[in-house]
């Protein structure tokens, strides 16, 4: 479950965004005001991190950024770090590139592995509590039932053509798609291990990550 408190963020996500993605690496060429699509969220198993993943727009291209919110500094992460936030319920956030952060990358390998773990969201306000629908459907491969267990990971490091951030985990690969273009079907048939995304205006799935 995914608590959302009722609080005031500064910057803005909406202002972290337009300021951090255009410059990076998966952004390069494209020129524009960032769209905010949608996003899902993730729960952290420890309850200590936020883990969301943020789907914009720019120059007609979609993009996908997973960002990780904590409460101090992520050790070995500076080059990651987007911006010191202050919340106004939880104080100082830093936030970091989800790909950056082990906390995004198992939940995201979980997803693929199980087709579970996309955070149901509650919204707190005062004493007010009601639930919110995501504005991104996730979808994943794998059964709930499988056991499972998740290697630790390598470095991430972005493709050449700046399309997809990859990390190893054990023998297997954990691909991030930066501009997710690729429908559900197009993998369903390579019998890979996935994550995928509809929201509003996006009817196709597209593949969010893939696990080799």
């Amino acid at each position: 479950m995914a608590l959302i408190h009722d609080a005031t963020l500064s910057p803005s996500k909406a202002e972290l965004l337009a300021t951090w993605v255009p410059r990076q690496r998966w952004a390069s060429g494209l020129t524009g005001d960032v769209a905010l699509l949608g996003a899902y969220r993730f729960d952290d198993p420890e309850g200590e991190v936020g883990i969301e993943g943020h789907l914009v727009r720019l120059g007609g291209v979609v993009l996908h950024a997973p960002l990780t919110y904590r409460g101090a500094p992520l050790a070995g992460a500076e080059a990651s770090l987007v911006t010191e936030m202050h919340h106004s319920v939880l104080g100082t956030r830093y936030v970091y590139d989800g790909c950056a952060d082990v906390a995004f990358l198992r939940m995201l390998a979980v997803m693929a592995l199980t087709g579970v773990g996309q955070a149901a969201q509650v919204v707190l306000a005062g004493s007010v509590v009601e639930t919110a629908a995501p504005s991104v459907r996730l979808d994943g491969s794998g059964r709930a039932d499988d056991w499972i267990q998740i290697a630790p990971f390598g470095t991430p490091a972005d493709t050449e053509d700046g399309a997809a951030t990859s990390v190893t985990t054990g023998d297997s690969t954990l691909r991030v798609v930066r501009r997710p273009a690729v429908s559900l079907d197009a993998v369903v048939r390579t019998g890979g291990m996935f994550v995928a995304a509809a929201w509003a205006g996006q009817a196709e799935h597209l593949v969010l990550a893939e696990l080799r």
